[in-house]
């Protein structure tokens, strides 16, 4: 059911272009606003092709992230799950909560780097970030709220209509331009000035302790975390007990059984700060997520063929940790550009 809500929500978004659309992405090249590249990154899935980036742009995405307004009772933004002091990650809650007290089912991921994400969401049943937010907007669990009746609360605010004006060259509000602007603000939110990036470029050296935890992590973790992304973007049952028992994960896209307790392998990128960890939150430290993968990993039917317990030592298990401590990236944390 799921799949097929999230094609149709394609075919309706993408079947209301036509002349609107040519109008939308009319946007002078001066007006450029810029993408940071960086320069260790692969080229990024997501090039703002059909969405020029322009600093309005940017800065109306910015706003509709932390307006409530997209909420039913405008009571919930997406900020509120996706805190940037926590590298938008929603920190210390296993389930976020929605509108009128709702839990949901599964742990809010943290943001950064979208713009090289194939696809989104756990299971990855969203494929292009320009659709992504419907999911969470619409969702009954989170933010309740209708793509129709936000284009209206928003055609009646004092503000907006001028700021869609100045952004796509008309103060006409259609659902089409708040994805834009908020594919235009997340597909900038670049993580890629950590400690280990800063190691890769040669401008920063690492102990012996962060280097012998870096191994570890190329030989152990790096087939499905690779870098310098730290993640594959795959789908894979880490062998969680009782891992999909009450979710399917991956299947409740694909409804192929070996897909049954898959979820996407999360980016690694400041992991020291978005805690708890897994699909379900079930794991709060970075300890016990070391601990998984080295000893308490179960085989179930479909626990993926690549994954057997590690058995680190404990030290190897503090070099690990000290290796992960260095991907988190405190300039994108405090970054004014991004901030609400």
């Amino acid at each position: 059911m799921r799949a097929s809500i999230a094609i149709t929500l394609i075919v309706v978004l993408f079947s209301r272009c036509g002349k609107e659309e040519e109008s939308v992405l009319a946007v002078p090249t001066e007006q450029a606003f810029g993408f940071n590249q960086p320069e260790h990154f692969p080229p990024p899935h997501y090039t703002f092709t059909n969405n020029p980036l322009t600093k309005q742009g940017f800065e109306l995405g910015r706003k509709l992230f932390f307006d409530p307004i997209l909420s039913l009772d405008n009571s919930l933004s997406c900020g509120t799950c996706h805190s940037q002091v926590h590298a938008f990650a929603d920190h210390g809650t296993a389930f976020s909560l929605g509108v009128n007290g709702a839990v949901g089912t599964r742990n809010s991921p943290a943001i950064s780097n979208m713009a090289w994400y194939p696809a989104f969401m756990w299971d990855g049943g969203i494929n292009h970030i320009e659709i992504m937010p419907v999911a969470p907007i619409t969702s009954p669990i989170e933010m309740k709220e209708t793509m129709t009746n936000v284009v209206v609360k928003l055609l009646s605010d004092p503000v907006y209509p001028g700021l869609f004006n100045a952004a796509f060259g008309s103060s006409e509000v259609t659902d089409q331009k708040i994805l834009f602007a908020l594919a235009q603000y997340m597909g900038n939110l670049v993580s890629s000035d950590s400690k280990y990036d800063r190691y890769i470029l040669g401008k920063e050296s690492y102990t012996a302790q962060e280097t012998e935890g870096l191994n570890l992590f190329r030989t152990h973790c790096e087939s499905c975390h690779n870098e310098p992304l730290t993640s594959d973007f795959s789908y894979r049952n880490n062998g969680l007990a009782g891992g999909y028992e009450t979710d399917f994960g991956r299947y409740l896209i694909t409804q192929e059984e070996s897909d049954k307790g898959k979820f996407k392998v999360p980016s690694l990128r400041n992991v020291a700060l978005t805690y708890p960890y897994m699909h379900d939150g079930r794991l709060f430290t970075l300890t016990a997520v070391i601990d998984h993968y080295s000893e308490n990993l179960v085989t179930v039917g479909n626990t993926d063929p690549s994954l057997t317990p590690m058995n680190f030592t404990s030290s190897q298990k503090e070099a690990l940790d000290a290796f992960l401590q260095t991907l988190t990236d405190y300039t994108y944390i405090s970054n004014p550009l991004y901030a609400e």
